[in-house]
């Protein structure tokens, strides 16, 4: 199996057990858990390829994907405690998973012939989005509209992946210096509560 693609899955699960728990935390049931998984998970990706008419859409077409998400909810069940305690461990796999999926995402969009910028913003979509859904059906204003830096982090991250193309770098290093680069800004902004500023 493809190194990306494990990836993909692994942090499709991670996605989707974050969006179990939070379902959980808001008394949800079992069908609700599963559509708050599902969108944490896949959403973002979803939207990225309605937008780009692309067919068929990842999970569509690949149904390992909703597999993830189903084992992930199931895990959320039957672990929820053991998982809880793993919060830390957790945000470095979400953390890993949103400099993935932002690189990847602007990746598949190049690979469209979309324009650089473009293909950015899909980047980006791909990364945050689902979390986007997911706060908004539970009720709440989504988290990278409130603090802390996390989509900025994304879009930084893509836009070195788009300079360290020209370079003609191993492939390797082309995906790891940007998912990296994002993954140690949101860890620094967590640590030291880094937002942006709002009006006043």
């Amino acid at each position: 199996m493809d190194f990306i693609y494990t990836l993909n899955l692994v942090g499709t699960v991670v996605f989707a057990i974050s969006g179990a728990l939070t379902a959980s935390d808001y008394k949800m049931d079992g069908f609700g858990s599963v559509v708050i998984a599902f969108i944490t998970a896949l959403g973002g990706g979803t939207i990225r390829d309605l937008l780009l008419d692309y067919h068929p859409i990842g999970w569509v077409g690949d149904p390992y994907y909703l597999y993830a998400v189903l084992i992930a909810v199931l895990l959320s069940y039957l672990f929820k405690r053991w998982i809880v305690k793993l919060r830390r461990t957790m945000f470095l796999f979400d953390t890993i998973g949103i400099g993935l999926f932002a690189v990847l995402g602007t990746q598949k969009t190049l690979g469209l012939d979309i324009h650089y910028s473009i293909a950015m913003m899909m980047g980006v979509i791909s990364a945050v989005f689902g979390g986007v859904m997911r706060d908004v059906l539970i009720g709440r204003v989504p988290l990278i509209f409130r603090k802390e830096i996390y989509a900025t982090a994304c879009l930084a991250g893509v836009i070195i992946y788009v300079l360290l193309l020209p370079l003609a770098l191993p492939y390797y290093l082309t995906l790891i210096i940007p998912i990296t680069f994002i993954m140690v800004i949101r860890l620094l902004a967590v640590k030291y509560e880094w937002s942006l500023p709002g009006i006043k």
